[in-house]
């Protein structure tokens, strides 16, 4: 970047930041030349509860199925959402 950035305001909460970066571009405040790679290690994802109607039977198979791999039915079912989702 060959000018200096502009300084980014204060926000007094968190839904005005959003709506002050929604309608601009950032590269105007941010030198992202100088930009670092950063880890969050210990950042969990947001979720969400959904509400399934299933068969009777398949949750029962979907946890037999789960204890024999010694994880929760659950987790395995998100595992399985996701390896498909990604397929698509």
């Amino acid at each position: 970047m060959s000018r200096k950035p502009k300084p980014i305001p204060r926000f007094p909460n968190e839904a005005a930041e959003r709506a002050f970066w929604e309608s601009r571009d950032s590269t105007a405040y941010v030198d992202w030349t100088k930009a670092k790679s950063a880890r969050f290690p210990n950042l969990k994802p947001w979720t969400t509860s959904i509400s399934l109607r299933l068969p009777v039977a398949l949750p029962e198979r979907i946890k037999v199925v789960a204890n024999k791999r010694e994880v929760p039915y659950q987790s395995l079912i998100k595992i399985w959402l996701a390896e498909k989702a990604e397929t698509e």
